[in-house]
């Protein structure tokens, strides 16, 4: 079987990973099996590098606060700022913190100002963006920022008379923004002010100015850049979809964790269908976010399921969109040590290979039946691979050892 297994290895080059989908996709999804760990960011940066460079891609996108991620944007773009002050204020998830994308938000600037003075034509420039909801496992954000971007963007364009309310009816509804991302509703809905009068109203002022966007859209698109517009409509993904999730934190049924992980991952997915219309894109998160097949989860009041962003997408997509999941051999540092010899990782771990990107179908075929039984992680933030969801994904990158990089 060594040499079989062997057979289904490729270096871990963009040209590897292009041979094994029929086309370039309008998505490429690179999953990783947990975060916080900058030699698999390293990876992943030397990877989107030669995709942009070799296959044309102009946006990079990772598991971050959409909102935060114009900030990063407008960097890269144009300058705006200093890298300092996008890492602190452009990431959530403490994500700002990692050398690994410290150095990817650098490279992008490089590669944008690389081209003569006046650095590429817009057209040809990176973009960045996050992707996520401005949501962390702790609570969720006040809809403030997105909900009034979107009436200032719409006050200064079309008639006052048109508009659902005025900016301080808005002001007078959101109230105290600690309110809404009061930690304690993660578990105890009684905290959440998801489901009050006020937040019903502004649910449906949100539908109505996002409606009012859409009703105007010829117009909007004459009076102000693409860019300008494109940003309106994610303040109302943002805002409808924030206003949403507070309301099932308030809930007190069984399927109240199902909703929230469920819209999570809707709102991710609305984001990524709205960069693959702008262009091809290049995205990054934790392999359960890009995954087809169903996920599932045991939290504190039993097992949840949900369908996560990249079934979504994948749905409506098809052929263009493409998932290439990670795995990895050890992570030592975390008690993540050698997998066994029999499961998938186990087998790709007994190559001499450090790092390399796998034939999926070509794996299958070498594996047969049955299959492996899945690696059982030690460590609850790394989360194994699934053989018998090997069908399921379009490529797979292995790294074996992750080192200590702290």
């Amino acid at each position: 079987m060594a040499t079989d297994i062997e057979d289904t290895v490729r270096p871990v080059e963009a040209a590897a990973v292009m041979g094994l989908l029929p086309a370039r996709p309008r998505l490429l999804a690179l999953g990783e099996p947990t975060h916080g760990e900058d030699a698999l960011l390293e990876v992943r940066n030397e990877l989107f590098r030669q995709l942009v460079e070799q296959h044309g891609y102009r946006t990079i996108a990772i598991e971050s606060d959409c909102l935060m991620g114009l900030v990063v944007d407008d960097y890269v773009t144009s300058g705006r700022g200093t890298l300092d002050e996008v890492m602190e204020h452009g990431f959530s998830h403490g994500f700002g913190a990692s050398a690994a994308n410290r150095e990817l938000v650098r490279w992008m600037r490089a590669h944008n100002e690389r081209v003569g003075d006046a650095g590429r034509p817009a057209s040809e420039r990176l973009r960045f963006a996050g992707f996520d909801g401005p949501l962390e496992i702790t609570g969720a954000a006040s809809p403030r920022q997105a909900l009034t971007a979107l009436h200032g963007y719409l006050s200064a364009r079309v008639d006052a008379d048109l508009l659902p309310c005025t900016a301080e009816v808005l002001d007078r509804l959101l109230g105290a923004d600690d309110r809404w991302a009061e930690p304690a509703a993660m578990t105890d809905p009684a905290r959440s002010v998801g489901r009050s009068a006020e937040a019903g109203e502004l649910r449906t002022l949100a539908d109505d100015l996002v409606s009012l966007l859409d009703e105007h859209t010829p117009h909007l698109l004459a009076a102000t850049s693409r860019d300008d517009w494109d940003r309106a409509r994610l303040h109302g993904r943002t805002a409808t979809g924030l206003l949403r999730y507070h309301r099932w934190m308030a809930d007190t049924s069984p399927a109240r964790m199902n909703r929230l992980l469920g819209l999570r991952d809707r709102m991710m997915a609305d984001n990524l269908l709205a960069l693959a219309a702008r262009g091809p894109a290049l995205v990054h998160a934790q392999n359960a976010h890009f995954q087809r097949v169903k996920s599932t989860m045991r939290m504190w009041q039993g097992p949840v399921e949900w369908w996560s962003a990249g079934a979504l997408v994948s749905a409506r997509l098809g052929a263009e969109y493409a998932f290439v999941a990670t795995a990895l051999g050890t992570i030592r540092h975390q008690g993540v040590d050698a997998p066994p010899p029999e499961t998938v990782e186990g087998l790709l771990y007994a190559l001499p290979r450090d790092r390399c990107v796998v034939d999926v179908s070509r794996l299958t075929a070498a594996l047969g039946d049955p299959r492996p039984a899945p690696r059982v992680s030690p460590w609850f933030g790394y989360a194994s691979l699934d053989p018998a969801h090997l069908a399921a994904i379009d490529g797979l990158l292995f790294v074996k050892d992750v080192p200590d990089t702290a």
